[in-house]
């Protein structure tokens, strides 16, 4: 840019020229782009230079001005653009959601729908947060047709996800007119605007000028809308040229016209007072040529401004014609910001603005054309080229070869021919953008245009989503797999069978190039088909012979989809040859289905198709056509044929039935019953191998499937098979293979197609953690039939070997291991025969118990051996170092070896140099004698061992039937372990090894024999010192740990530095180890040592540092030999006593079990557990954060662990529950109105009333307190195990200065008279005494009336009685009518006797007041009764709606309605809940006796005043109690957008859903509700609604969904417990007592085990018998003593 300041000066003035230049002459010049012109003006410029002797100097500065011009004149890149740059663009695509501009030279940018203008912006805000599209509202596509000249600005720079440079503008007039203000606006002047508003006579337009208002009148805009605009009103956000053609109050209101002639004849002049700092792209400007050089023209314009025009925008007609001092009409490219450099453009097109560009034709885009000329090459911009057609077109330098080192710029001559392609059309510069790169030459396809549907394409996963798979095609073509499409079934999990980044071949189901949109297919049947591909109806002829997959089974056929969108629908006729009365049940959706078209009619888009494909003529896959004969041939599963090998393929053999020369397919793991042979066999079987015997398995839709499995076959031929549902009953033990590994079980088939899944719980006897670590895919199993649901034709299946095995295991044992050897010997035999490779063939002479004189090839450092000789050549011979012995080898000894196992996949031949198995000793065996065997090798089938007494080989089996397939590995045979065998052959026969089982011994101990020599030497070893106690030893700190320090002594000895023995006094808090550093020299003093094992030579010592006090401690010990046996661990715990205070050194914090793991001394350790750790229950939120490992802490001994091999400790100084003890402890139960019990330290647990909870009153004392939180607590007694506690900070926190509300009362004399107390009722009498949660007594004549708590839908016929409130007699007379009655008396002259019986009667009614008053049965009569029982309580719902009751029974409905509308003003506002009782009736009223239109009115006022969230669950509840379940529906529907976070409407609505019995409806909500609510609720939401599913649904699948959650979180104790729970009640006892096992063998912590151990022995108690009672404690005393022995360990 410098350079084009140096040439372009900004002011106005031009450049002078030098003094030694005459004027040059006009450049005669034909082409442009021919570089001879260039050449030949330059001579003549040379030779006008008037000083002839300087013509070295000249020619000097001419090369570099001819530099600087080309420099100047370069092309516009990426990296020139910069922010706020300034450009004139074309629209080239318009998207949903931005525009596609073209820039000049080759350039695009993207316009976001969000830098239109504001009024677009805001419209779109609108339309987003109502959800509802706005009429007013027009897409981009609408308002921005391509072609469409544009003025933008560079808003930012970036780069995409695939690193490609991205530019991102804006057409928002207020960025690019931001240089405008209102003073500078002139008449004359030519704007962009853009419609922000339609008024009644014209539209407002926004011009971006602050302080400016645009009017555009509507007849000014009549001539523009009916010529350009199609008659169409203008729309908010289109985009206009402006032309300003009255301006008035200096500049705040324009009048502006679009008028086209006019806006195209506009041309900025000096009177529209321009200035560089806002020249805008787009102006025509008249101008005069200032240079002329190859690379392009410089102009000058406006008087004082220059600019540049590239070769690319040159007047194409008047290329060669420019001379200096021309005048041309030229329009502004492009403003630089910063540099002001301004490029502009000479093309006729851009100078009548308004007018669109035109576009190449999109068949020529991504032609190749084989020869185009080179025209001209510019050094740093690219090359110009004439294509065939005699068009122009341009490749930038990149696009010239294939990689920078590769490019040759002399092969771009003028007059070369190169192979190149159209990649884009650039509309700026009216030119093809070519590219010469050999791979994108190559490539298939550049554009969305060029995939059509039905072709195959290769990708990389770019995302998973619910909807489907974001497939990457090229750089610049995305597709969609949607998850249909995802396999040939649907998949439930794909992020299992697919990960981002892998590669995946799809086949094209729609192209739409208009919204770059591809519809991919990953169904393996559609993308391997070989059959034509249906992409519109008129190819559809009948007989066509296609695939398709089903959209839609419904009762009257099937709508099969094929591609393009193409579908066709096939009668219910033409599903088979045989009637489907449903056919909705036998086909799912997405379904592959082959089809043939039986009748189309393109014009309506209607196509008949059918599935029936037997009579029809059907390619093969080879593409020959199989004669209906060959078709007709049928083979009924269990047929025995003999097949020949055709051809190997990636899962098995392609092989041909010889009696009928038919094809079949026999799967790899169908070969045998064993897995290892199968491999083995599909590894030798060559073409042309005859099989014999081999059983038809299935012959469907043409593809027989074949079985050589000896299981399957004997199972068919002796009838132990199941042909159809109806034939299964549970109990049946089948043969079959599995065909399926899921998470979840296990999908077993059996011959005749039937097929059952074997659940995860009953895989095996043992715990399985992984499916996959149990079975293979193909491999045989016998499976025990558990049950059937014949609606859904499902069958459970069972594989336990506890299950299926049969009454002798031992004879089942010999069966497996002699056919695995008869195999092998076939295998053999077949070798032999066939004129193998010498290899082959020396694998075949090799047997087990042969002995072979070879060579030592090498010896390995662990002490293995390699063997060749002539019998071993191409075989690998190798003995491990158990088998080499104690013999020394060297490379070149010779060595007698004797073959253990033969290895036919691998080559590799496992041999042994041991004594005893070369020399075996001759001894006469008996059949099912018992002998003790050592393994020497263990294969995958079956393990060699010798026998003890002999050195004989025998073979014994690894598995003792088909389902054992999983051990651990303590269960695993090992080499050199003694086991007890039973002989079963004493002769080897062909074998080359006697045959065994395994003996009765269940407990298989590992002996291994300590050679001599290994003993001598590790006893040396442990002598090698002669350290004592007490010495003085010097050593080098080799790394530094936070608990101790590792010291070298010397070359041989190490030891280490514990954290204690650093320094004399610790500073609490402080890192001992941090004083030390790695290279630092110590003195330490030997206090201790230990063995680190017989595999290390060296000891390792604890030291400790040279230190004053370290003398007197050592002086029983000085000079005693150390011994690397330590003391009992309970001695070195007895001098420690509780309540003593000791340092200790944090080692880590055990999150599993909750407690700090620390050290006291080398040989001390403790346990703080967490309610020890502090007094502040933020500390224990994270303790990890606040205990550093290493860090010093004071702590005090509370006692011992149960194993006594650790101290207990506390950090609160707390050792025991004394009384006044504070401590923190955990919310064990909240007990409504009595208190909390609360889990203490030490395993006790206290109990705290609601009075101790606070120190003031609180309406409902244990609403913050919750099961698991941390509380502080005081104890306040600690009597007979019964702990009394208080939470009151007055108590736990006496330096408090908190005030104390309400002190505590603990007797009568803390009251004083006239004291307001609080308290809480804890009884009601007759006398109208209460007892406050104190120790005292109060009387009170006023009984307070209990609140109504409203759950749910509130009804009418209930609560009047609820309350007992005594009320005066409605025959009380008020005290006027008293007087009255006084004044009658007063006038009548009574006698005594009257006197005294008026004075009894009023006695009488005065008593019969007060007896009404104490009566509680007693109801108001009247509307006055009712309001004064409102009076006297004015804040009780229940009072309210008993007075809107009385009036709903006299159907006085707008009286009801008034009563509630004064309750709802007369209840406090403090009183919400009150409140909320009587919005629920009044919501109950309008629902049984209003309109849905009083019903919202009443429901919207509600949701004002009260939490909205209850509001709708209130109304939702009355919806459904009242059976209007489409408008609970609804309401439920809007809850879940309105309160997506909140689990309760989730959990409502699925009760709601499975009462109604909508089964599928809950499964579809409990997705939903995973994806809306956060992953921390995910658990016990899953949980939440299994439980709802037992309790209302399928517990079934209830069930599932907690086998489901507990495989992912074993670990969750509780979501056990509750699977337990409702087992017990909707469960057999054999599936609660599977579910106490799996969970007994969990491993957790010690106190969970104890729970689940006490819960399962109490569930026998109940259920069992004492058989199974006794079960579970042997179990239990079982884990106790691994746990003890562990620990001990």
């Amino acid at each position: 840019m410098a350079s084009i300041e140096e040439n372009f000066p900004r002011g106005g003035t031009q450049k002078k020229p030098s003094e030694g230049k005459a004027p040059r002459r006009p450049i005669e010049q034909d082409n442009l782009f021919d570089v001879s012109c260039y050449e030949e003006g330059s001579q003549k410029r040379k030779r006008i230079q008037e000083d002839q002797g300087k013509g070295k100097k000249l020619k000097e500065e001419k090369k570099e001005a001819i530099k600087a011009n080309a420099k100047d004149f370069e092309l516009l890149t990426v990296e020139a653009l910069s922010e706020g740059m300034l450009l004139l663009g074309c629209v080239k695509e318009s998207n949903d959601f931005e525009l596609v501009i073209s820039l000049p030279n080759g350039l695009t940018g993207f316009v976001q729908v969000t830098h239109i203008c504001d009024a677009y912006s805001k419209m779109l805000n609108e339309q987003v947060a109502t959800e509802e599209l706005l009429e007013d509202l027009n897409s981009l596509s609408d308002l921005y047709p391509p072609g469409m000249l544009v003025r933008c600005t560079v808003t930012s720079m970036g780069k995409t996800m695939d690193g490609h440079q991205s530019v991102k503008l804006s057409i928002n007039p207020k960025d690019v007119n931001k240089a405008l203000n209102t003073t500078a606006l002139r008449s004359g002047m030519l704007l962009s605007g853009l419609v922000s508003s339609v008024e009644d006579h014209g539209y407002l337009i926004d011009i971006g000028v602050s302080g400016a208002k645009a009017f555009l009148p509507r007849q000014k805009s009549q001539s523009y809308i009916k010529l350009a605009n199609k008659g169409a009103e203008l729309k908010i956000g289109q985009y206009l040229n402006c032309l300003i053609e009255e301006v008035k109050n200096n500049g705040r209101i324009l009048r502006l016209s679009i008028t086209r002639s006019e806006v195209a004849a506009a041309i900025a002049t000096e009177e529209q007072n321009w200035a560089l700092s806002n020249l805008l792209p787009g102006l025509v400007v008249k101008a005069q040529v200032q240079k002329v050089t190859a690379n392009g023209i410089s102009l000058s314009f406006l008087s004082s401004f220059t600019g540049i025009v590239d070769f690319m925008h040159l007047d194409p007609k008047k290329v060669g014609s420019y001379s200096e001092s021309q005048t041309v009409k030229a329009c502004i490219l492009s403003v630089h910001p910063t540099s002001k450099a301004v490029r502009l453009t000479l093309r006729q097109v851009f100078l009548q603005p308004g007018t669109g560009l035109g576009q190449l034709a999109s068949s020529r885009i991504g032609m190749v054309v084989e020869e185009s000329v080179v025209k001209s090459f510019h050094a740093n911009t690219g090359v110009i080229f004439e294509l065939d057609d005699g068009t122009l077109a341009f490749a930038r330098l990149k696009h010239l070869s294939d990689t920078k080192k590769s490019f040759k710029p002399g092969a771009f001559k003028v007059g070369s021919k190169h192979r190149c392609r159209i990649i884009d059309y650039s509309l700026m510069d009216e030119l093809a953008l070519l590219s010469l790169k050999h791979q994108i030459i190559a490539a298939p396809f550049l554009r969305y245009q060029d995939i059509c549907p039905g072709r195959v394409v290769e990708g990389k996963v770019l995302a998973l989503k619910p909807f489907g798979m974001q497939v990457k095609v090229t750089d610049h073509i995305r597709g969609l797999v949607p998850h249909l499409h995802l396999a040939d079934v649907l998949l439930k999990q794909p992020e299992k069978k697919y990960s981002v980044g892998g590669e995946v071949k799809c086949r094209v189901l729609i192209s739409n190039p208009e919204e770059k949109k591809l519809i991919l297919t990953l169904k393996k049947t559609l993308v391997m088909s070989k059959f034509p591909v249906l992409t519109s109806y008129e190819a559809a002829k009948p007989g066509l012979i296609t695939h398709g997959f089903i959209v839609c089974a419904r009762e009257f056929g099937c709508i099969v989809k094929f591609y393009n969108d193409v579908k066709g629908l096939v009668p219910k006729n033409e599903l088979s040859s045989e009637p489907i009365p449903s056919p909705e049940k036998v086909f799912y959706k997405g379904q592959v289905v082959k089809v043939i078209v039986l009748k189309c009619e393109p014009e309506q888009e209607k196509l008949l198709l059918s599935f029936n494909l037997i009579s029809r003529t059907v390619s093969g896959a080879e593409g020959e056509q199989i004669p209906k004969k060959s078709r007709q041939v049928a083979y009924e599963t269990g047929q025995m044929v003999d097949v020949k090998v055709l051809k190997k393929k990636d899962n098995g053999l392609e092989v041909s039935i010889l009696s009928d020369n038919v094809s079949a397919h026999l799967p790899t793991m169908h070969l045998s019953d064993h897995v290892v042979n199968c491999k083995l066999l599909y590894h030798w079987l060559q073409e042309g191998d005859i099989l014999r015997r081999v059983m038809c398995l299935s012959d469907k839709g043409g593809h027989i499937t074949l079985c050589r499995k000896p299981a399957m076959i004997s199972a068919v031929q002796e009838e132990q098979v199941v042909r159809s549902f109806s034939e299964i009953q549970p109990g049946m033990q089948l043969a079959g293979y599995v065909r399926n590994i899921m998470s979840y079980g296990v999908f077993v088939e059996f011959p005749f197609g039937l097929a059952g899944l074997a659940p995860k719980a009953d895989m095996s006897d043992k715990f399985v953690t992984d499916t996959k670590d149990h079975f293979v895919v193909g491999q045989t199993v016998v499976a025990n039939v558990t049950s059937m649901d014949e609606e859904k034709q499902r069958i459970l299946l069972c594989l336990k070997l506890s299950e299926v095995s049969s009454e002798d295991p031992a004879a089942e044992s010999l069966s497996f291991l002699s056919q695995c050897f008869e195999e092998m010997k076939e295998i053999r035999d077949t070798m032999r025969r066939r004129n193998h490779s010498k290899v082959a063939q020396n694998l075949c002479g090799l047997m087990p118990g042969q002995k072979l004189d070879l060579v030592v090839q090498e010896v390995r450092w662990d002490g293995s051996a390699f063997f060749n000789g002539s019998c071993v050549a191409g075989l690998t011979v190798t003995a491990t170092r158990y088998h080499v012995g104690d013999k020394s080898l060297v490379a070149g000894q010779k060595a007698r070896v004797l073959v253990l196992h033969v290895d036919a996949l691998k080559s590799v031949v496992h041999v042994s140099l041991r004594e005893e198995l070369l020399n075996p000793k001759a001894k006469r065996l008996m059949e099912n004698s018992q002998h003790p065997a050592v393994v020497q090798h263990v294969a995958e089938e079956f393990a060699i061992a010798s026998l003890v007494e002999t050195g004989q080989l025998t073979a014994i089996p690894v598995a003792s039937h088909f389902n054992d397939t999983f051990r651990f590995d303590s269960e695993k045979l090992k080499v050199g372990q003694t086991v007890s065998v039973t002989l079963k052959t004493v002769l080897t026969g062909d074998h080359g090894v006697l045959l065994a089982v395994q003996g009765p011994a269940k407990k298989r101990a590992f002996i291994r024999s300590r050679k001599e020599s290994e003993t001598g030497e590790e006893g040396l070893a442990a002598v090698k010192h002669s350290l004592c106690f007490g010495d003085v030893v010097k050593g080098t700190v080799k790394s530094v740990r936070p608990t101790y320090v590792t010291v070298a002594i010397d070359d041989k000895l190490m030891g280490s530095i514990h954290t204690s023995q650093i320094l004399d006094e610790v500073p609490i808090g402080s890192f001992p180890t941090s004083r030390l550093k790695a290279g630092q020299k110590v003195t330490a003093r030997v206090i201790g040592g230990r063995d680190l094992g017989p595999c290390d030579c060296n000891f390792f010592f604890h030291l400790l540092l040279s230190l004053p006090f370290a003398n007197s401690d050592l002086k029983e010990d000085g000079g005693a030999a150390l011994s690397p046996k330590g003391d009992n661990p309970s001695e070195r715990l007895r001098p420690y006593k509780a309540g003593q205070t000791v340092t200790c050194f944090v080692k880590k914090y055990n999150a599993i079990k909750m407690w700090l793991e620390v050290d006291i001394t080398p040989e001390v350790r403790g346990r703080v557990p967490q309610l020890l750790l502090s007094l502040n229950p933020k500390v224990l939120k994270h303790p990890e954060k606040s205990f550093k490992n290493g860090q010093a802490l004071s702590a005090t001994v509370t006692g011992t662990d149960a194993s006594e091999t650790n101290l207990c400790l506390s950090l609160t100084g707390v050792h025991s529950l004394a009384e006044g003890t504070v401590t923190l402890g955990t919310v064990m139960k909240v007990t409504p109105h009595v208190g909390l019990t609360v889990a203490l330290p030490f395993g006790k647990t206290g109990k705290a009333s609601i009075f101790h909870l606070s120190d003031s009153y609180a309406e409902q004392p244990l609403k913050n307190f919750s099961i698991g939180k941390l509380v502080r607590c005081c104890v306040l007694s600690n009597e007979d195990n019964k702990i009394e506690i208080s939470l009151r900070q007055s108590r736990t926190n006496p330096k408090s200065k908190n005030k104390v509300e309400d002190p505590e009362m603990t007797r009568i004399e803390d009251v004083r008279e006239g004291q307001l107390v609080r308290g809480y009722v804890r009884s009601v009498r007759q006398s109208g005494w209460y007892r406050l949660l104190c120790s005292f007594k109060q009387e009170t004549k006023c009984v307070e009336v209990p609140r109504l708590q409203v759950s749910s839908g509130f009804t009418w016929d209930e609560g009047l009685n609820a309350l007992e409130v005594p009320v005066l007699n409605r025959k009380e007379e008020s005290s006027d009518s008293e007087e009255e009655d006084d004044a009658q008396s007063t006038r009548k002259k009574q006698t005594k006797k009257e006197k005294e019986q008026e004075k009894q009667r009023l006695e009488k009614e005065l008593s019969k007041v007060e007896a009404t008053l104490m009566d509680p049965s007693w109801q108001p009569q009247t509307a006055d009764d009712f309001d004064r029982l409102v009076l006297s309580n004015p804040s009780s719902s229940i009072l309210w709606l008993q007075y809107m009751a009385f009036h709903l029974q006299a159907t006085e409905m707008e009286k009801a309605r008034a009563v509630a509308e004064r309750a709802l003003k007369t209840i406090s506002f403090r009183e919400e809940q009150e409140k909320l009782n009587v919005w629920v009736a009044l919501l109950n009223l309008e629902n049984m006796y209003g309109t849905e239109e009083t019903l919202m009115k009443v429901f919207e006022r509600a949701v004002q005043y009260n939490e909205p969230l209850k509001v709708f669950q209130h109304l939702a509840d009355i919806y459904a109690s009242s059976e209007k379940y489409q408008q609970a529906d609804d309401l439920y529907n809007t809850m879940l957008k309105r309160f997506r976070q909140e689990k309760s409407v989730w959990l409502k609505y699925a009760t709601f859903l499975l009462k109604r019995g909508q089964v599928e409806a809950t499964h579809r909500l409990l997705e939903r509700a995973l994806k809306g609510l956060p992953d921390k609720e995910h658990v016990d939401v899953i949980s939440k609604f299994a439980q709802l599913e037992f309790h209302f649904g399928d517990p079934k699948h209830a069930k599932a969904i907690f086998e489901s959650t507990l495989s992912s979180y074993p670990k969750r104790t509780d979501i056990w417990s509750i699977y337990i729970d409702m087992m017990i009640k909707h469960g057999s006892q054999k599936e609660v007592r599977d579910i106490f096992e799996r969970v007994i063998h969990l491993s957790l912590a010690a106190k969970r085990m104890k729970f689940f151990f006490k819960r399962y022995l109490d569930y026998e108690k109940k259920y069992g018998t004492s058989e199974t009672i006794q079960a579970v404690k042997v179990a239990a005393l079982e884990y106790v003593e691994s746990k003890s022995s562990l620990a001990e360990s």
